[in-house]
């Protein structure tokens, strides 16, 4: 059945809510900051007809718990492992937008040898620049800014004002709808403070504290599609232009007008995008050797610093 349920498992003590339904290989759809698994909505059904679709809300995020807990990027994609283990899956092809996109990339970092494919979609981690809103956002007591959208009035005064300013013709409003629809579920109990912590995990004043370009070669096996939005005013389109020549393999995919989510402005053409990337392209079936390989053959130095002199492998 092609039917895409709602689900929640209990992991290390906590609620992780995730949405999952049809058969035959796995996709896993990891979500971005301060969103939630719904907004795959316009793709997951359509999808689940041919593929496993597995879509959690991270922690801190939509229907899962917000303990005071780890953030961080290694801390996601440990979950993100967790969860495929709880479901029995040993294997994925990872669909990553914004931060989940960068969950994505670590992910192949840490468990190589569960990623079938990487299809990165207006990711973050790439290089430092990102939205000043997000910078912003970063700094002390931002999360009390967050909290005032939970007072009467706030939040409808708030989505009234980014409705109007979506009919100015300027990439900076283009994702002003999906922007209300996020801010919806900020104000809840326990989001500000979750929201806070793993924003600064990423990002700080200065721009985004980690990148993935430093290290994208170690999946350089790994079948890989950039999808990006040219609009997009929270993450450059440059950055997908530099993602794909750093992984000289990989399909760019770049949705004209589109901003921060191609794949809710445009779904049709995304699936196509998708799907025939997925029928075109063969999983990938790394090991931590390929790892260790990647690693020495990039090397240029292996000395001993005691003597200056060559240590061999």
């Amino acid at each position: 059945m092609s039917a895409v349920r709602r689900r929640v498992a209990l992991i290390h003590g906590h609620r992780r809510a995730y949405r999952i339904g049809g058969s035959g290989p796995v996709l896993l759809l990891i979500h971005g900051m301060a969103d939630n698994s719904s907004t795959f909505e316009p793709i997951l059904e359509r999808l689940a007809e041919d593929y496993t679709v597995i879509a959690p809300d991270l922690l801190g995020h939509g229907m899962s718990d917000r303990p005071r807990a780890d953030y961080s990027l290694p801390a996601f994609a440990n979950a993100m492992r967790d969860l495929l283990l709880y479901l029995g899956v040993e294997r994925a092809t990872l669909v990553g937008h914004s931060l989940g996109g960068g969950i994505a990339g670590q992910f192949t970092y840490q468990y190589p040898e569960m990623v079938e494919r990487l299809v990165f979609v207006n990711t973050g981690g790439v290089t430092r620049s990102v939205s000043p809103v997000l910078r912003a956002a970063s700094l002390p007591l931002s999360e009390v800014a967050i909290r005032a959208m939970a007072l009467p009035g706030a939040l409808p005064v708030a989505g009234a004002a980014l409705s109007a300013l979506s009919r100015v013709p300027h990439r900076i409003f283009v994702d002003n709808a999906e922007c209300v629809r996020v801010l919806a579920g900020l104000p809840h109990a326990g989001t500000p403070r979750a929201f806070a912590r793993t924003l600064r995990a990423v990002v700080d004043p200065r721009g985004q504290v980690v990148t993935m370009l430093d290290r994208s070669y170690l999946g350089a096996d790994v079948p890989a599609l950039i999808v990006w939005g040219s609009a997009d005013p929270i993450i450059p389109v440059e950055h997908a232009h530099l993602l794909h020549a750093t992984l000289p393999a990989s399909l760019l995919e770049v949705f004209d007008g589109a901003g921060h989510f191609p794949f809710r402005a445009d779904p049709e053409r995304f699936l196509a995008v998708l799907t025939d990337f997925l029928a075109t392209t063969e999983p990938a079936h790394l090991a931590r050797v390929d790892l260790q390989s990647a690693l020495r053959r990039d090397a240029e130095l292996d000395a001993d610093l005691d003597t200056g002199a060559e240590t061999p492998a």
